[in-house]
């Protein structure tokens, strides 16, 4: 008789039974992106620049060593030098604290008048592409208008019309920037609202509004996102370039675009006066700009 030299089973306890490794949570659509834009040097230095001419901005009565408004005729027109890093202006105010304050009016305009025209053009972009046919046509009509002016001569002429300040060269710049959020919004809503998803809230007797702001606006925040990026810097230069034709901030406010506006008389004798107020305008729009292109490549779905 042939014995099997197979060894026996014996069944394990449940003490002895080896536990199983827990399943890894998969990676959501905003983790990944996340990830992605952590591996992206460009977008993190830019982040990280920003995060700086925030900081500075926020604390700018710590971090700035004089008054931004007071003049001493005794130091006009100095050159950089230990007592004044950036030198000081035609009226003997230090350019690094002007710098400094600035920043203040320069980030607060840019981000208010993109964030203006974020939520009216996400409400319009929303509302044409959800509902379509004549309430389509009727609002993007009207955005075709508003981009059929050239962008700054429109933000001239409305705040001609309201008068010249801060406030109402922001309230210009968002009018401005409107069209391109509600076209933007438009696309992406046009791509959500067929999804099953959609179909299946209506089907269950949700109202539009509900489906509008639970289901269809999470899933096209991700190219507002980056829109609202990019346009933050140039929403910055145009409201400089508002301040430089005397239509924005107004003196002694310190503002990058009016710092401009006086160092330009003063570009060959004294030419810190200008140079510094313009490099912050360069660095802070060149760090939105890289920070806004690796969102965009952290958020492309292409790249999943």
């Amino acid at each position: 008789m042939a014995v099997s030299s197979e060894p026996l089973s014996v069944p394990l306890r449940p003490d002895q039974v080896p536990a199983r490794a827990a399943p890894r949570p998969s990676a959501t659509p905003w983790s990944a992106a996340r990830r992605r834009f952590l591996h992206s040097r460009t977008g993190v230095a830019g982040a990280i620049v920003l995060l700086v001419v925030i900081t500075a901005a926020l604390f700018a009565g710590q971090v700035s060593p004089y008054s931004p408004i007071k003049q001493d005729f005794r130091i006009q027109g100095q050159p950089p030098s230990l007592a004044h890093l950036m030198g000081t202006d035609e009226f003997g105010r230090d350019v690094f604290s002007r710098v400094i304050w600035g920043a203040q009016a320069s980030l607060q305009a840019g981000a208010t008048a993109a964030s203006i025209a974020l939520v009216a053009g996400l409400i319009l972009g929303m509302l044409a592409a959800y509902y379509g046919g004549r309430t389509d046509s009727l609002i993007m009509r009207c955005m075709d208008v508003v981009l059929a002016f050239p962008y700054i001569l429109l933000a001239i002429a409305v705040v001609a019309i309201l008068g010249p300040g801060l406030r109402n060269a922001m309230i210009a710049i968002a009018i401005v920037y409107v069209p391109h959020y509600a076209r933007v919004v438009r696309g992406s809503v046009l791509s959500v609202r067929a999804r099953d998803f959609v179909e299946a809230a209506r089907a269950i007797g949700a109202r539009d509004g509900r489906v509008m702001w639970q289901h269809v606006l999470p899933n096209t925040l991700a190219p507002v996102i980056v829109q609202t990026t990019l346009n933050v810097g140039s929403a910055i230069i145009d409201t400089a370039g508002l301040s430089f034709l005397g239509l924005g901030t107004q003196p002694p406010t310190p503002d990058w675009g009016n710092m401009l506006s006086a160092g330009r008389n003063y570009v060959i004798d004294s030419p810190w006066i200008a140079t510094f107020p313009g490099l912050a305008i360069l660095a802070t729009v060149l760090a939105f700009n890289l920070m806004g292109d690796a969102l965009r490549d952290a958020f492309d779905p292409r790249l999943r």
